[in-house]
């Protein structure tokens, strides 16, 4: 059975949303940033800093290499990690992918609630920042089997509209 794969900028509810849908599809649920942590014994954000982007990228790739053999998992990837093809090729080949969207407000003020643990938007203008990397990354987002707009809806709402996509494609049978 294929995998569940959320995809999406940072603070589109990846995380929350990936737990809800993982219970209530009876499914394990893997959330890479913190596969990470856990396999550097530091948070991403003290990753980012003392090592920089490049070698957080290129651990998160071989982590993202591993998970993605797994099967029937909910998997919420990091806000940049399908930046890289093999990232996403890798998650696709097993995977149904997922993307959350959500407008900069959203993210920003989302976002802004967890100040230090968001290495790419500690700066004087985080707004400016999401709008940027938003733009940049949207093409790569668009890839996905099924996009879902997460501004105005909770995260149970979210696993919802999930759940029944799933359903109507033919990936899901019966009630969950």
């Amino acid at each position: 059975m294929k995998n569940v794969v959320l995809i999406g900028f940072m603070g589109t509810g990846k995380t929350s949303t990936g737990r809800l849908l993982a219970s209530r599809l009876g499914r394990p649920f893997v959330d890479i940033d913190r596969k990470f942590e856990l396999e550097c014994n530091m948070s991403v954000a003290e990753y980012f800093k003392l090592h920089g982007e490049t070698a957080f990228r290129q651990k998160e790739k071989a982590i993202i290499a591993k998970v993605a053999r797994y099967s029937y998992s909910v998997i919420a990837t990091g806000g940049g990690s399908v930046l890289d093809p093999d990232n996403f090729n890798k998650l696709k080949a097993n995977g149904i992918i997922v993307s959350l969207t959500a407008s900069v407000d959203t993210i920003v003020e989302r976002t802004g609630r967890r100040k230090g643990t968001r290495p790419l938007l500690d700066c004087e203008n985080p707004r400016e920042i999401v709008a940027v990397l938003l733009e940049q990354r949207v093409s790569i987002y668009q890839k996905a089997d099924f996009i879902i707009d997460t501004s105005i809806l909770s995260p149970h709402q979210v696993a919802e509209r999930i759940i029944s996509f799933l359903r109507q494609s033919g990936y899901l049978k019966g009630k969950s």
